[in-house]
């Protein structure tokens, strides 16, 4: 007996696979790119306030004043940059009593350093006069 038509077990006959559409033309196209709307201005630059807000800016004299103790304090205007920091110190501090301004640090290290380097100024002129009279009135001899 011949079965030829027969298929031994475990062999089963692989389907037809299903045949692709037919071919239409092009591939589905993405959309097209567009750029992102930016604002047209620059962004602010940094350090600046936020928009509607405005901040309060710093006394001038005090900043003076800070930078005239500083000056004097270091010898650099001894007698004259001291003095002016503190009295420009304590005028710097009553306009901000009352104009709301930034700046009274600035303003009491003004008058706290024009008082220490005047006071230092004094204490070194008198100390350089105590050294002249001193040294005047010793009888140096040579030999």
């Amino acid at each position: 007996m011949s079965d030829s038509n027969v298929t031994p077990p475990g062999n089963s006959p692989t389907p037809a696979s299903p045949t692709p559409p037919p071919y239409t033309g092009s591939a589905p196209q993405a959309p097209a790119y567009q750029t992102p709307a930016y604002p047209t201005q620059a962004p602010p630059a940094y350090g600046t306030p936020a928009p509607g807000y405005a901040a309060p800016k710093t006394n001038v004299l005090a900043i003076i004043s800070m930078i005239a103790s500083i000056l004097g304090f270091i010898m650099i205007l001894p007698v004259i940059g001291s003095l002016a920091g503190a009295i420009m110190g304590h005028i710097s501090l009553n306009q901000l009593k009352s104009s709301g301004e930034n700046g009274r640090g600035m303003a009491l290290t003004g008058v706290i350093l024009g008082w220490i380097g005047l006071a230092l100024a004094v204490i070194g002129l008198i100390s350089f006069l105590a050294f002249v009279t001193w040294a005047s009135q010793q009888n140096f001899q040579t030999y």
